[in-house]
């Protein structure tokens, strides 16, 4: 098993786990359609189609268009068996006023001076792209069942030809879909004579980042790390105040004033905005009880002696997210804040030794779940209950969660992106998690963006 060194950042100094974005490949990215166009043949379909508009994450990946709130439709049409210099056609259905963006983004990005074609306008994986604007009053199911007809039917040899010509009474085409497709969609496609099938080459090809995709993550989750350091400096430095002879019910004072979860998500969005991403409503913090709420957004006071929790899950400019967890408590007196802390470090380390390409996934849970138990939290808990609550991780990409569920069946493979995120909850008393993104590598994993684990704040200017 090999970390490939990955938690040698760990011992960082303060001043160091804000270091700038290291110099990476930020070259536009482009989606390799091949896979798409495999499964079209393997299913014996025409033709495939995805609509939506910019946050439908299967559409983006797919098109690497990133506007507007308008539906657009992708259409994937394959070459016939005998074509050897391109797998494909791919028509992206945009709004008019949208049109050079989606040439841009769509078709621009994806070409390649090395593909066939020469001079640059052949494309990187052999998908031949354009972009239509054409009836853009239609509907963007609409549109999409008028261009399957066009590139199936077509009588210029290079799509259309070869296909067996259908019987009386079955459907003009099969259209493979995923199992996203809008509802609306679907009844204008099928409106049109075509018969749909669900598809899950999309979530597969999603879930095996390529180099430049990991280095998105990568750059989005320092962005995340940097905030989760400014909110430890802010905790490094508050005050314990002792206010009608109980400091440990008085709220920490930073800055002369009671600190709250919201003054700290504040913090950490101005980091996150400074970094070039969004904190897109997902900066979450809870301070004492709220820590055991997975999902807090609300503004609480932040005591001395409780957990501090802080899940940050900002998006990039790409539509890639980061994600990262770390729990911190001022003036900690023990008890059951370091005895989660220690469980929950142990589970993640166990959970990481299991990390390699070809293990199944749910073994990863299952080793964070074994020593959590250990430890004596109750690994099975429910919602609302004392224990391990939820999975041990996901996958990240355009989604925030993703395939593979390292709760769910299959294996990992190169390429997978995942979170480890063991934790423990008390609703009572608070919550601990540690959460790292990794990639699966040939020989085991690296951590994206390692941070300390230490659960007493320090400050950056230590």
């Amino acid at each position: 098993m090999s970390g490939d060194d990955a938690e040698s950042d760990d011992s960082a100094a303060p001043d160091d786990r804000a270091c700038p974005d290291a110099v990476g490949d930020f070259r536009p990215l482009r989606t390799d359609l091949r896979p798409v166009a495999e499964a079209v043949r393997a299913a014996d379909a025409d033709a495939f189609v995805a609509v939506g508009d910019r946050f439908d994450d299967d559409l983006r990946y797919l098109t690497r268009f990133s506007g507007p709130d308008r539906p657009s439709a992708l259409v994937v049409v394959p070459s016939d068996d005998g074509a050897t210099d391109r797998t494909g056609r791919a028509v992206l259905c945009a709004p008019a006023l949208f049109r050079e963006q989606a040439e841009r983004e769509f078709v621009e990005s994806a070409r390649d001076a090395d593909a066939p074609g020469g001079g640059g306008t052949g494309f990187h994986d052999g998908v031949v792209r354009e972009v239509r604007t054409e009836n853009v009053g239609g509907h963007a199911g609409e549109r999409a069942a008028a261009v399957v007809s066009g590139l199936v039917g077509s009588e210029e040899g290079e799509i259309g030809e070869g296909r067996e010509e259908k019987e009386a009474g079955d459907a003009d085409y099969t259209v493979l879909t995923p199992a996203s497709v809008p509802h609306d969609a679907a009844v204008y496609l099928e409106r049109a004579g075509n018969e749909l099938a669900s598809t899950d080459a999309v979530a597969a090809a999603r879930a095996r980042k390529t180099p430049r995709e990991v280095d998105r993550i990568r750059r989005v989750r320092r962005a995340a790390v940097a905030g989760i350091a400014r909110a430890e400096t802010v905790l490094a430095e508050s005050a314990v105040v002792d206010e009608a002879g109980d400091s440990r019910r008085s709220p920490l004072r930073w800055g002369g004033k009671p600190l709250t979860t919201e003054r700290l998500r504040r913090e950490v969005n101005a980091v996150l905005a400074a970094r070039g991403v969004r904190d897109a409503g997902n900066t979450v913090i809870g301070a004492g009880p709220s820590a055991a709420d997975l999902h807090y957004v609300g503004d609480g006071p932040v005591r001395p002696g409780e957990t501090v929790l802080l899940d940050v899950s900002p998006r990039g400019p790409d539509g890639y997210y980061g994600d990262a967890t770390r729990t911190f408590v001022v003036d900690g007196d023990g008890g059951w804040a370091r005895r989660a802390s220690v469980a929950v470090e142990a589970a993640r380390e166990a959970a990481l030794n299991e990390v390699e390409p070809g293990v199944p996934a749910k073994t990863v849970h299952g080793e964070a779940a074994a020593e959590l138990a250990a430890y004596g939290f109750d690994p099975n808990a429910g919602e609302g209950e004392a224990g391990f609550t939820h999975g041990t991780g996901h996958g990240v990409g355009v989604s925030l969660h993703e395939s593979p569920s390292l709760s769910g069946a299959g294996e990992l493979r190169p390429g997978h992106v995942v979170t480890i995120e063991p934790g423990v909850y008390d609703p009572e008393v608070g919550g601990v998690r540690l959460e790292d993104a990794v990639v699966v590598t040939e020989e085991g994993y690296e951590i994206l963006a390692a941070y300390p684990l230490g659960i007493v704040p320090e400050s950056e200017s230590v």
